[in-house]
């Protein structure tokens, strides 16, 4: 049971590949595939690097859930294209990557590697719900989003992050410790920790403002004095001693954002998920005819000969 279950946070993988590959890599019709071939690469280095038992590609049912949005109207509402008539926001996502997605699902399918989502959650949702249910196998999370932190964890299992934020040459494997290490965080709660954090320190990157006068250091420390938000918003409540009055008065002004921002920030981890049945990687391609024939429509050739080879089988 040393062979991991490897959960790709799919929608980071390719807008990492989109970003880092020219647009010159084109199909024969012209079609842009820089972020097919960066993605197929990407699951080639997994299977050959961490040789998982189990693999799954996580995938957004939703980009910005609503429970999220009602909760906090500024989540990642800077990212919002348009809204359709349906009343769904539109991520801003480069016209050149929109039409590569199917693409790129179409080619899993092919090969046989399990995907997964949740309607009305995130791809974070589904991760979080498929390491909470796992107690036999190790979980590793690849991603290049640091939130996924918050899901470290030892037991039934344990759970460490591939951070691939640098690219995979520079990989880090985040488990508790390292991320206790890092952030200046309890090991042993090394996971709620890290979001307990974040919501204090806030991300502008997801519309969250976090605590005015709060930065990472300190919200570090708080949480490692008082074990937990909770912990320290009971502190503040009660005029404990080790809570600075300046920080009471923050924690106070804030309190609006505080009930909410744990609904936001705090990865699901029963959300309804649904997706391939089998999620063993295949020793071979499910259907080699169809990846035959879309290596030769988009022009995929070495990529996916790469992860092919890196097939068990």
């Amino acid at each position: 049971m040393t062979a991991p279950l490897v959960l790709l946070d799919a929608a980071s993988l390719y807008f990492r590949s989109f970003f880092a590959l020219p647009e010159s890599m084109t199909a024969p019709d012209g079609t842009p595939v820089n972020a097919v071939r960066g993605f197929a690469d990407t699951v080639a280095r997994v299977l050959t690097d961490r040789r998982p038992a189990r693999l799954v590609a996580c995938l957004d049912a939703d980009w910005r859930p609503e429970f999220r949005v009602r909760a906090l109207p500024s989540y990642k509402a800077h990212r919002v294209a348009e809204t359709t008539d349906t009343g769904a926001d539109t991520e801003e996502v480069p016209d050149t990557l929109t039409p590569q997605v199917p693409i790129i699902l179409e080619l899993l399918e092919a090969v046989g590697i399990a995907v997964a989502e949740a309607e009305g959650y995130e791809a974070d949702d589904v991760i979080g719900t498929l390491a909470s249910r796992e107690s036999e196998r190790p979980v590793e999370v690849v991603t290049g989003d640091r939130d996924l932190f918050q899901l470290v964890r030892h037991d039934p299992s344990p759970v460490s992050v591939v951070y691939v934020g640098k690219g995979w040459a520079r990989a880090e494997v985040m488990g508790p410790e390292e991320v206790a290490t890092r952030y200046a965080l309890p090991v042993e709660n090394a996971g709620a920790a890290y979001a307990d954090m974040a919501i204090l320190r806030g991300d502008p990157s997801d519309g969250l403002p976090g605590v005015p006068g709060i930065g990472e250091k300190t919200a570090a420390k708080l949480i490692t004095r008082f074990g937990s938000l909770e912990g320290l918003l009971s502190a503040a409540r009660d005029a404990d001693r080790d809570v600075p009055p300046k920080t009471r008065t923050r924690l106070a002004e804030s309190a609006d954002y505080l009930a909410a921002a744990p609904l936001v920030v705090r990865v699901a981890t029963g959300a309804p998920v649904t997706g391939s049945a089998d999620d063993r990687v295949p020793a071979t391609p499910a259907d080699p005819k169809r990846v035959a024939e879309l290596v030769e429509r988009y022009n995929l050739g070495g990529s996916v000969n790469r992860l092919l080879a890196a097939l068990p089988g």
